[in-house]
């Protein structure tokens, strides 16, 4: 018989190993699952994890860890904010599809004016289309006392019904020769987020950066940040030390919804180019799994991101290689969760077995 039993207080050790434990557990049993599939499961995971960065032509790709990274990154760390208070945004692809047309749009409203301000504005836009999308689930909360779960989720596939009737719409390229899509904002030197192509670089990766930057100076050296944490850990003393409810919810949801916009504008004005009825990637769900994997934490996150774009590329690489479906990888990717929440269990409860021995 086993029995779980609650710890006095959490393992620090369990928390810090637990997510190796579970990258390890899910390269093993995603083996098994490459396995099943007919493949090599040795080589399917070298493919996904060594290729992209020591292979061949990892000259090429290397800069996509960027590309891929910072857009998880940039959602994960607004999604922590409210995660860290126990205010769960599960709606952030949402917001970064809004953000995308919101910015798109204000950069295609100024075609074909060549100007410096129009990719401010344009990221302003991006910023603004995610934090109202996110205002919604939010105000809801604070007023009807609805779940912000459903809510944001729900409002999803709003956003998605949105994106499909923009690219045939409002922002469809009068010269795409009927094709859905706007027009390549990278065509436009006053609409192009791109830094540096060859590298990787847009401006996407600096706006990721800053955010960790900003959300580590913010749970650590500012009293806004220990709020957030003392509701998330002692809901009952967050009361008592004068913590207001409504502002939190609304002020955690804003910022998650601002940043997973930001990342819908850079990924529209640079590696994606255009908005499109295919332009919702699912990177509002992944940065889900980075958020976690990286333990809510800014650093955490930052690499978690890097992780989590690998599987991205090596994906790619392995499908086009190995003949791997692309399900397969997705499933691959969602084991992270899966055991990143199994194992996670072990920080709180130990386990403790009819002999009396404990694990």
């Amino acid at each position: 018989m086993i029995v779980l039993e609650k710890r006095p207080q959490p393992s620090q050790a369990w928390s810090m190993a637990t997510p190796l434990i579970a990258v390890l557990a899910t390269m093993f049993f995603g083996g098994l699952l490459f396995l099943t599939l007919g493949k090599n499961p040795i080589e399917a995971i070298r493919t996904i994890f060594y290729d992209p960065l020591f292979g061949e032509f990892a000259f090429y790709y290397r800069p996509q860890l960027l590309v891929k990274g910072a857009p998880l990154v940039l959602i994960a760390i607004g999604l922590s904010l409210g995660f860290k208070a126990g205010i769960w945004n599960i709606g952030a692809e949402g917001q970064y599809i809004m953000g995308a047309i919101v910015g798109a749009g204000i950069g295609l409203a100024f075609y074909p004016l060549e100007a410096w301000y129009i990719l401010p504005l344009m990221v302003i836009g991006g910023a603004f289309g995610g934090w109202i999308w996110a205002m919604i689930p939010g105000i809801l909360k604070v007023r009807f006392g609805t779940n912000e779960i459903l809510v944001s989720l729900m409002l999803v596939y709003v956003a998605e019904q949105l994106l499909a009737s923009m690219s045939l719409g409002l922002l469809k390229n009068p010269e795409g020769h009927g094709f859905p899509g706007s027009r390549n904002l990278n065509d436009y030197a006053s609409t192009n987020g791109w830094i540096d192509q060859n590298v990787g670089m847009h401006w996407g990766v600096v706006a990721a950066l800053i955010a960790v930057i900003f959300a580590y100076i913010l749970l650590n050296r500012h009293m806004l940040g220990f709020h957030i944490r003392l509701t998330g850990d002692a809901p009952r003393a967050a009361k008592f030390a004068g913590v207001k409810p409504a502002r939190l919810i609304l002020f955690t949801l804003g910022m998650s919804g601002a940043l997973a916009g930001l990342a819908g504008l850079f990924e529209a004005s640079g590696p994606a180019g255009q908005i499109t009825i295919d332009f919702s990637t699912g990177y509002g769900f992944t940065a889900i799994i980075v958020a976690f994997l990286g333990r809510l934490h800014p650093v955490g996150i930052l690499l978690a991101g890097a992780l989590m774009a690998l599987t991205y590329i090596g994906g790619d690489i392995a499908q086009g290689s190995l003949g791997l479906p692309a399900a397969a990888i997705q499933v691959f990717q969602g084991m992270l969760l899966f055991f990143l929440l199994a194992f996670d269990l072990l920080t709180n409860f130990r386990i403790r077995l009819a002999s009396g021995k404990v694990a």
